[in-house]
């Protein structure tokens, strides 16, 4: 990357997010001569990065037998279901080689397979071995401490400057151009400028009553971005993990597990061992709903658990995974050889797996949709970039490709920077990806409404000169309300975040059609009423921003889930035409035309 400008007028660029592609994309700018400013929401390895257990799936130069990038494309295209974006993931194949690169001399380590050279697993749904891991099973955890330690590197000589505990609370514009964010840091309102945005603040599972991402995805990238009057896209489709470790009853509110603090995937590895899903009846019910029971798709198997607890009545509950015969054929001490980590994590949590039954629910994983961009992180709003999660390239389409997500964050990241250092970011946006869900909502934040934070008397800001930037319009409106659908609401909650999340687990989350639709709608407008998510708090509560963050991004992902009246990837609707013989009969399809599930997680 060339440099830009001289070091007495650096452009500065403020990127909002600490996972893979805020670290990365910090780094590159910083080492290109601009002056970064990072704002991590919590400490910099509070990010989904840290929990990716996966890989990085990438066709290197010298790649795997029989493996191509044109084979990798095929694999993602395929994997999204015909709704990915070609030339996007063209390029982010194509490009992947030299990101990695860029990731081993900023310390990451991968794991090295006997001859020496990288070595590299297989996942379900790619036709070569092409995922490359870091400390086993701990992939995310070391590229983003070989990333913390680099920034720290530059933090300490000058030329970075990081910001934690800083939750931005708006983007401030100027001439129609993002020039800044406002955020909160100790209790207290700040605001810095620059010449660009990047926002890289990760997923929203915290929508969910159950979700592998850890507490601080809270949708707040995408809630500035749609307040600022950025263009959203795919808003549907949120895939699930079918296994997540459920923590004790006593964790939630009114008795619902949640898994706010330390979430743990339970591998399909464990299945693939023999262990089997029961409900607590101690009924084994996966046959049932698919042939190849605990083997299924993650999709299948999630939508299979979705609807057993739905018949059940319970569909905020939990099933079992009994992994006790799979100790019991193998011998005294097989589970601690083969799943150390897991094992390890299972007694943390109160648990002999070779002796009980470990509580299982499916989990919100990962956000397909987000912040429409270009190829370049370009959204709609001049002079705001998104990359990662909270992006919507196009690439991972209506069903994420395990290890993809990380690639993402990385290559569209770099674009980012890349456009910036040309200096296009000072003019018009290039158009994004074309909305195609949840566009009226999105659109409607540009012009509607006043911002609602009391007027800022001067708050603290870095040292950067003195040109006026305003805050974004926070203005947004809620989806129509639809006609009456038969429930009453007269006895609605009233609003907190875990009403909010068991309404969208049984309402919105695996399992939906559109009477389920309608009612979380007409839920979600009644508490937006009052709880008013369009208008930014004045108060330094961030509990109460992530909540309004949330509710705005509930609103948004039903309304796009309602407009899409087909079932497709993650989107999954049993009222659609393609389904109407029932769910059973689509597990039954899709026995023969989709992959055996993952023997990795990510």
């Amino acid at each position: 990357m060339t440099r830009r400008g001289s070091t007495a007028a650096r452009a500065r660029l403020i990127i909002v997010g600490s996972g893979i592609a805020g670290l990365y994309a910090a780094l590159l700018a910083t080492d290109s001569g601009a002056d970064v400013v990072l704002l991590s929401k919590g400490q910099l390895r509070d990010s989904n990065t840290w929990y990716a257990q996966g890989g990085i799936s990438a066709v290197l130069d010298g790649p795997a037998p029989g493996d191509t990038v044109t084979a990798h494309i095929a694999d993602t295209l395929q994997a999204g279901a015909g709704h990915c974006n070609e030339e996007a993931v063209r390029l982010m194949c194509a490009e992947a080689s030299r990101d990695i690169a860029a990731l081993q001399r900023f310390g990451v380590h991968f794991d090295a397979a006997a001859d020496g050279g990288p070595a590299l697993g297989l996942e379900a749904a790619h036709s070569a071995p092409r995922i490359l891991h870091a400390g086993g099973d701990a992939t995310g955890a070391k590229v983003t401490a070989a990333l913390i330690h680099a920034v720290l590197e530059r933090q300490a000589g000058g030329v970075l400057t990081v910001r934690t505990s800083a939750h931005a609370t708006s983007l401030l514009q100027q001439n129609g151009k993002v020039a800044g964010v406002e955020f909160l840091q100790d209790g207290n309102r700040a605001t810095v400028h620059g010449d660009a945005v990047l926002l890289a603040t990760g997923g929203a599972g915290q929508l969910f009553a159950r979700t592998t991402n850890p507490a601080v995805a809270t949708a707040d990238g995408l809630a500035l971005a749609v307040r600022a009057g950025a263009a959203t896209a795919d808003l549907e489709f949120f895939q699930f993990h079918p296994t997540c470790l459920v923590s004790s009853p006593s964790a939630g509110p009114a008795g619902t597990p949640c898994l706010d603090r330390d979430p743990l995937l339970i591998s399909e590895a464990v299945r693939g061992e023999g262990a089997v899903l029961t409900d607590g009846n101690g009924k084994h019910f996966m046959r049932a709903y698919h042939p190849d029971a605990e083997l299924a798709s993650r999709d299948v198997v999630s939508r299979s658990i979705a609807l057993h607890l739905a018949k059940l009545g319970d569909p905020n509950g939990h099933v079992y995974l009994d992994a006790r015969d799979v100790e019991r054929i193998n011998g005294a001490g097989f589970l601690a050889r083969r799943f150390p980590t897991l094992t390890q994590r299972t007694l943390d949590a109160g648990i002999d797996w070779t002796r009980e039954l470990v509580p299982v629910a499916p989990a919100a994983h990962y956000w397909m949709g987000g912040v429409a961009t270009d190829a370049h992180g370009r959204t709609t709003v001049p002079g705001l970039y998104a990359a990662g999660e909270v992006a919507c390239t196009g690439v991972q389409g209506a069903n994420r490709l395990a290890s993809n997500s990380l690639l993402e964050g990385l290559v569209f990241g770099r674009r980012a920077i890349e456009d910036f250092l040309s200096g296009s970011s000072a003019g018009p946006s290039a158009p994004a990806l074309p909305p195609r869900t949840g566009n009226r909502l999105a659109s409607s934040a540009a012009g509607a409404g006043a911002h609602a934070t009391t007027a800022l008397s001067g708050p603290p800001e870095l040292p950067r000169g003195s040109d006026a930037a305003q805050p974004a319009s926070a203005g947004w409106k809620a989806a129509t309300v639809p006609e009456p659908i038969g429930r009453s609401f007269d006895h609605l909650e009233p609003f907190s975040r875990e009403v909010l999340r068991r309404l969208m687990t049984a309402k919105a989350g695996v399992l939906r059609d559109g009477v389920l639709l309608a009612e979380a709608a007409e839920a979600l407008d009644r508490w937006a009423g009052v709880v008013r998510p369009d208008v930014v708090p004045a108060g330094g509560d961030v509990r109460e921003h992530e909540d309004r963050n949330l509710l705005l991004a509930a609103q948004l992902l039903v309304a796009a889930a309602r407009e899409r009246m087909e079932s497709l990837g993650a989107h999954y609707r049993s009222d659609s035409p393609a389904d109407a013989a029932g769910i059973a009969d689509e597990f039954a399809e899709t026995s023969r035309t989709r992959p055996k599930a993952s023997l990795v997680h990510d």
